[in-house]
């Protein structure tokens, strides 16, 4: 009994530190970028295909941002066990919009380098990535975001 106590106990409290520690860098990533986007809300984004009075457009160029996030390995697994039962993958989901909201401030950055005060057109494209085990390898998803700086006259 106790050989299976001292085999249980450790790996639950490992599961559970992964688990806690997961969460709170989740956590503290989402308040940064929370934090971040406050900087870039004098930039006009929008996803319409033309710019509107492009006489006073200076100088247009395109921009863009891309990041790979993955998630932490417990958040993985939880996923699995959630494609077992079916439902939403809260975990995915919040995978996705992590990085939808940091190659966006990654565009936006690069937009404002360039002196651009909007951004039109903006498309998202993202890809899964697996290791080469499909079944060892942690759910992470590359999200690329690109689109068109304008300056105005």
């Amino acid at each position: 009994m106790f050989d299976v106590l001292f085999g249980v106990v450790p790996f639950l409290f490992l599961l559970g530190l992964g688990w806690g520690v997961g969460t709170w860098r989740e956590r503290s990533h989402l308040r940064a970028l929370s934090a971040r986007e406050k900087e870039f809300t004098d930039i006009r984004v929008s996803t319409i295909q033309t710019v509107p009075d492009p006489e006073s457009v200076r100088e247009a160029a395109l921009v863009s941002g891309g990041v790979v996030i993955a998630a932490d390995y417990f958040k993985t697994t939880a996923a699995q066990i959630r494609k077992l039962v079916g439902g939403e993958m809260g975990v995915i989901r919040t995978l996705v919009e992590r990085a939808q909201r940091e190659a966006t401030l990654r565009l936006l950055a690069e937009a404002r380098r360039m002196g651009a005060t909007e951004v039109w057109n903006i498309r998202y494209e993202t890809s899964s990535i697996r290791g080469a085990d499909k079944y060892q390898a942690a759910a992470s998803v590359e999200l690329f975001v690109y689109g068109t700086a304008v300056v105005r006259q």
